[in-house]
This record gives C-alpha cells, sequence and structure tokens, in this order.
C-alpha cells in the first residue's frame, strides 16, 4: 500500500459552520440519524469538531465539506476543504 493510496482515502464530512473561534479556526456541526437501539426509530445526533479553516474565509452558517488531518493543535483533527453552500446574506 503506498503513501498516495492512503492519503487519498481520508475521512471527509460535510456539516455547517456553527462559530468563528478565532483566527483559522472554525467549529463545524456534523449531523447524522441512527436507528434507536430497541424501538429501531431514526434519531437525529449531531457531533461538533473543530476545525483549522487555513484561508479564514467560511462564515457562520456556511455549508463547507471537512477532511481528517493530523492534529493541528490540542483540539483541531479537521481542516475545511471547501464550501460548498454560502450562508445567506442577512
Amino acid at each position: 500500500m503506498s503513501v498516495e493510496s492512503t492519503r487519498n482515502n481520508r475521512k471527509e464530512l460535510i456539516g455547517v459552520v456553527r462559530s468563528k473561534t478565532g483566527e483559522k479556526s472554525v467549529k463545524v456541526v456534523y449531523e447524522y440519524k441512527i436507528p434507536h437501539p430497541l424501538y429501531k426509530k431514526e434519531i437525529r445526533r449531531k457531533t461538533t469538531v473543530h476545525v483549522h479553516d487555513e484561508s479564514n474565509e467560511s462564515k457562520v452558517g456556511d455549508k463547507v465539506r471537512i477532511v481528517a488531518t493530523r492534529p493541528l493543535s490540542k483540539m483541531k483533527r479537521w481542516r475545511v476543504l471547501e464550501i460548498i453552500e454560502k450562508a445567506p446574506v442577512v
């Protein structure tokens, strides 16, 4: 297995930017559904991840694609790959 194939096989998620936490840092909420263990009804869950935004372009409400990366700080293990949809201007 070469280095190229492992680098291109990183976990990707799509989420919404919930807050700007500083220079080049955002919090992204990733929502998903799982079946209840006993009753099998789908339950909505969400996970908040700390994400590195090198270009500092993403704003609150943007839909972004994030990818797993090496640890960049105490909390940041993800980085913004692209902004899929800009938040509506209010």
